[in-house]
């Protein structure tokens, strides 16, 4: 394999080109259980029909462990926004479209995302109190199996000279209930300082999935609280203050 075409470099992996596949390396720091688990959400999503890159091996090269998947010609839809703002709302449409597609499906063998979140809940280092009303919120919520991808942004979706959408990175993959997902990308946009095209990613998901903006917003301190547990320190610092906020409106 030449791996002298980096696509991406991440924390603890680089995604590389050779010819027809693309190569998702990872370093020895990280977890082999979380690697296999990110391969094997991706195989089990593959079989829903949703346009993603195809599984083709998992390995070890130079005694790092590596997901080999098919390449996907395109732009990334973060990169066409960034290059013709005029057309962030056609953009924003075509972004909430593909999310609703995805809600669409079901993967009965994914995790569930509350037994996900009522983990990583536990794990945060917010006082007893909140940690208490965190729990009693997630497990009033109803419970769905819908595929939730749990990190989607507009740069997870590739889009292909043809103008095919293709969906990236499956490692966070669940099955459970689509307004925490919209509240996950919400606060996404949000750490990205991007408040304003956050409200109105939000304020379009809502209108097209006839889903109450009240009802995101009880997800919100849940899912901030859940996602804080691996951020960085200042995405920690933000998340965590949003999950403070137990009664948010």
């Amino acid at each position: 394999m030449k791996f002298d075409n980096v696509l991406a470099e991440r924390k603890n992996k680089v995604i590389y080109r050779d010819g027809d596949l693309a190569v998702k390396v990872f370093d020895e720091s990280f977890p082999k259980s979380d690697i296999l688990n990110e391969a094997l959400n991706q195989a089990r999503v593959e079989e829903t029909g949703l346009n993603i890159p195809k599984i083709e091996e998992v390995t070890k090269i130079d005694g790092k462990w590596a997901i080999i998947s098919t390449f996907v010609e395109g732009k990334t839809l973060q990169q066409l926004m960034d290059e013709n703002p005029d057309k962030l709302d056609e953009y924003l449409e075509l972004f909430v479209n593909v999310q609703m597609e995805i809600l669409s499906k079901k993967c009965p063998l994914l995790k569930r995302l509350q037994d996900k979140m009522q983990s990583k809940i536990s794990s945060t280092d917010l006082d007893a109190t909140t940690r208490y009303e965190l729990h009693t919120r997630l497990a009033s919520m109803k419970r769905h199996d819908k595929v939730c991808h749990g990190d989607f942004n507009p740069s997870n979706i590739i889009i292909t000279p043809d103008g095919t959408p293709f969906i990236l990175d499956w490692s966070h993959a669940t099955q459970g209930n689509g307004a925490a997902d919209a509240a996950r990308t919400y606060l996404l946009f949000c750490l990205k300082g991007e408040k304003e095209l956050a409200e109105k990613y939000l304020k379009l998901f809502c209108e097209k999935t006839d889903t109450a903006r009240q009802y995101v917003n009880a997800w919100m301190p849940i899912v901030a609280a859940s996602q804080s547990v691996k951020g960085n320190p200042e995405e920690r610092e933000f998340l965590l203050n949003w999950a403070n906020v137990c009664d948010w409106q």
